[in-house]
């Protein structure tokens, strides 16, 4: 092109563009509301409404906007706030959207002289609370109220006495203090306390904002992704192992063609290897670890916290891989009710009530109800076996919650749950083929009864300081038949965990420590051999967080448990957070963690299989006569938070690896018509890098998008292979879009490579599969619209590409062969399933 041309270009290019910036206004407005929330809701509107920029002043009440005339226009934008619910110069909002603001949103509105408010007096007392955590009351603090000319300055007791209309919003200044308003609805007595730290915020001012979905927060020293509700409503969550279906950092697969059990891995992990908390207590492990993520219902689920890692050693030493907590719904702040129903093309029905009740001003209770039933036949490649099992699945929970104004804390829980599912062949009749040759049957009949109790007690006079108690009994079995193969198992487990938190000295040098105690009893019977252990493991622990500055926190944790067959524990752990300033954050972590594995109930895929089921070299008599699995992880995160064109995004780098010093090898290599445990001789490592970007690419369309890669690999006795069943890569999308009429439009899409099979090669060729599987996309998508507070639709699709694993089952016309193979899954075993449902609230 002749250079001639391209300078004309560019000075038209140039031209247009700064035509284009001359032609932004800017103006101000008054626009009242009255917290941060108000601040965010207003900010929202006005860019809704094509405004380039818009920022609001809580204490000026002014807004200050930018906007292109040819795009949208001074009223458009202030009918845009009003109808968020926030009178301004021009609009007045309706009085019904004004009431629907949360309550801390209520500002005062000018109503005219006819309406005069009457005054009220407003007494109060303003405290500090030193770095040691003692409380001192405050004199000559001022307090100011924002609506009117009246303000105070605090006696020599703290108190102070303020004659003003409610509701109001006061200010509190002192020196070596940083002011900040409350909100005031009743005149009630009012305590504030104003923390002495290095930054002298207000800590009784909360401050609101609204977080993402999912978030790692900035504050936490762990690298810790807390998922909430509105993440969980992505997708149609039915229960816990289907949670992670959005999240790039689990994968979830099914663990063989039959039973639709799914399992997850983290860092390149299977699941045994995350320790499973419900409210810090574990609930779900041992026997229940492979079953369990199926029994706990999506919709009770408040959110989840996934730490990358090991986690804190208060929790206990089985973490290596990481730690998934569970945080299910409470009496005192869950809706009054929520009815949820969900039906799919796979023919599965389920539907959740949860009801809870304020009682008095201190007791609440609620009741969390879970049933799901499946009685269609569905055999879509037409091998003879059902694709999804048939069965229900019965769940309640009932919860208490004490709470007074002494600092006491009391939560009970009462769980009950019966699960009965149904696979194999079409024409399998369970009331006359089980145990037979007949027809290739599966069934499982499991029942599981649990009880939690917290205790917790926060010093009133001494904040910092708390003692807790976190107590679970469970018992739970399975009765269970795999075509002729038949096992039982029967677990009863008690946990106490006595945790006392304070300071040494100052706030800088916090601590935790406490005894816990754990008895796990074990009864299985597999073929007729039985298979017994009971463990007694008492312990101790101790956890050190140091807080150099406002740049750099530590915490050192060490716990010392004596198992009652492998002897004395010694679990360290240590992690470290740097920040770079408060949008850039450096993790580092690194320590140990311990377990004794499950070999049946964490390998029940292959029960779906003629596999014999064979220990080598067993070294004791002592359950399965292996060693404990042992293991070191350390890793680092990387997060830089960052704003660009006025929307916010982050983007995030993990890098971790795990080493096992002992390890219980599942070796399907081997010979195909077994699978062989033994003890690691050699090694296993795991290491794992994840590359995440989270971005709100245009207004309310949220893009997640994530690269990782994984090298797992572990020496068996024919030598060092890469785990089964593992994508080296995977690459994953999530776009997120919410419109302002409450239409919510979510897609995820995720690339994986190809995975290593078990060798099949001295299969007859007919009876083998290829060693390595093809790579493949998934796609899933749900749209979801909400009518009003109370009513919500939702309809979604899963695999939508219809992609399966062509060659799931080897011989699947003759189940009772010694080649019958059905847990050599890598991909999808169900086909393309369109689902549907709806929820109803009360809040």
């Amino acid at each position: 092109m002749n250079h001639k041309y391209l300078i004309l270009i560019l000075t038209l290019l140039i031209t247009r563009i700064s035509f284009a910036q001359k032609n932004i206004k800017t103006a101000t407005f008054k626009v009242l509301g009255a917290c941060e929330m108000c601040k965010e809701r207003i900010e929202t509107a006005v860019l809704d409404h094509k405004a380039r920029t818009a920022k609001w002043d809580a204490v000026s009440q002014l807004l200050s906007v930018s906007y292109d005339p040819a795009k949208t226009s001074e009223e458009k934008i202030l009918k845009a706030v009003a109808d968020a619910g926030h009178d301004n110069e021009r609009f007045k909002a309706a009085d019904a959207i004004y009431q629907a603001l949360p309550a801390c949103c209520h500002y005062q509105r000018d109503t005219g002289p006819a309406a005069a408010k009457e005054k009220h007096m407003i007494t109060g007392v303003v405290l500090e609370e030193t770095a040691k955590g003692k409380i001192n009351p405050i004199s000559n603090a001022t307090v100011k109220s924002l609506h009117s000319s009246q303000h105070f300055v605090t006696d020599s007791t703290g108190v102070f006495r303020l004659e003003t209309d409610l509701p109001t919003h006061i200010a509190i200044s002192y020196v070596g203090f940083q002011s900040d308003t409350i909100s005031v609805k009743t005149p009630e007595m009012l305590t504030i306390i104003l923390k002495n730290s290095s930054t002298g915020d207000l800590k009784e001012v909360i401050v609101s904002s609204r977080n993402p979905s999912t978030f790692v927060s900035t504050m936490s020293i762990l690298n810790t992704l807390n998922m909430g509700a509105k993440e969980l409503t992505k997708a149609a969550c039915c229960n816990l192992s289907e949670s992670f279906e959005t999240s790039p950092s689990v994968d979830v697969s099914y663990s063989d063609a039959v039973t639709g059990v799914k399992q997850i891995q983290l860092l390149g992990l299977s699941g045994n290897y995350t320790q499973l908390l419900t409210e810090n207590a574990p609930e779900t492990k041992g026997l229940t670890a492979q079953y369990g993520l199926t029994y706990i219902p999506g919709p009770w689920i408040e959110g989840i916290q996934l730490t990358k890692g090991t986690g804190s050693v208060v929790n206990g030493y089985e973490s290596i891989a990481g730690q998934i907590n569970v945080e299910e719904k409470k009496p005192d702040n869950s809706e009054q009710l929520l009815v949820n129903a969900y039906v799919n093309t796979m023919g599965r029905l389920e539907a959740n009530i949860n009801t809870a009740h304020k009682l008095n001003d201190k007791w609440s209770m609620a009741l969390l109800t879970h049933g799901n039933y499946s009685d269609k036949k569905i055999d879509h490649n037409m091998d003879g076996f059902k694709d999804l099992p048939t069965g229900s699945q019965w769940n309640v929970i009932n919860r208490w919650k004490y709470m007074d104004n002494n600092g006491w804390i009391v939560q009970l829980a009462l769980k009950a749950l019966q699960d009965k599912r149904y696979a194999g062949q079409v024409d399998f009749d369970r009331n006359q083929d089980r145990l037979t040759t007949n027809h290739y049957g599966v069934g499982i009949d499991a029942e599981q009864y649990g009880f939690t109790g917290k205790v917790g007690y926060v010093f009133p006079r001494h904040k910092y300081k708390s003692l807790g108690l976190i107590l679970s009994a469970t018992q739970y079995s399975n009765d269970a038949y795999y075509g002729l193969t038949q096992y039982s198992g029967k677990q009863k487990n008690l946990y106490g965990n006595l945790i006392y938190q304070s300071i040494i000295g100052t706030t800088d040098h916090k601590f935790r420590t406490g005894f816990s105690f754990s008895n796990e009893n074990y009864n299985e019977t597999f073929n007729q051999r039985i298979f017994k252990r009971n463990e007694i493991v008492p312990g101790a622990f101790f956890e050190y967080t140091y807080t150099a500055s406002d740049k750099f926190t530590a915490i050192a944790g060490l716990r010392m448990d004596h198992h009652n067959q492998y002897g004395f524990i010694t679990t360290p752990r240590l992690h470290l957070k740097y920040d770079f300033n408060p949008k850039t954050n450096l993790r580092l972590s690194g320590g140990s963690g311990f377990r004794v594995s499950n070999l049946f109930a964490e390998n029940v895929g292959v029960f779906v299989s003629a596999r014999k089921y064979e220990i080598l070299n067993p070294t004791t008599t002592y359950g399965y006569g292996l060693d404990p699995e042992k293991a070191w992880n350390y890793g680092l995160n990387f997060i830089h938070h960052f704003k660009l064109n006025n929307r916010n995004g982050s983007i995030a780098l993990d890098a971790y690896q795990t080493r096992f010093r002992n390890q219980t090898v599942a070796d399907m290599d081997a010979d195909p018509q077994a699978i062989r445990f033994y003890n690691l001789k050699g090694r296993s490592v795991s290491s794992s890098i994840q590359a995440e970007l989270n971005y709100e690419l245009l207004r309310k369309l949220d893009l997640r998008m994530a690269y990782r890669w994984l090298e797992v690999q572990t020496q068996y006795n024919q030598g060092l292979l890469d785990k089964p069943f593992t994508a080296k890569h995977r690459a994953f999308i999530n776009l997120a879009y919410e419109t302002r009429n409450k239409w919510k439009f979510d897609y995820t899409t995720q690339w994986l490579s190809r995975k290593r099979i078990p060798n099949t090669a001295s299969n007859p060729a007919d009876k083998q599969m290829d060693a390595y599987s093809p790579s493949f996309f998934q796609m899933a998508a749900q749209v979801s619209k909400q009518f009003s507070k109370q009513w919500e639709v939702y309809i979604g699709g899963e695999n939508l590409t219809n992609y399966v694993q062509e060659y799931r089952i080897i011989d699947a016309q003759a189940p009772f062969s010694p080649y019958f193979d059905g847990s050599l899954i890598w991909g999808p075993v169900t086909g393309r399933m369109v689902y549907a449902g709806f929820r109803f609230r009360i809040p």
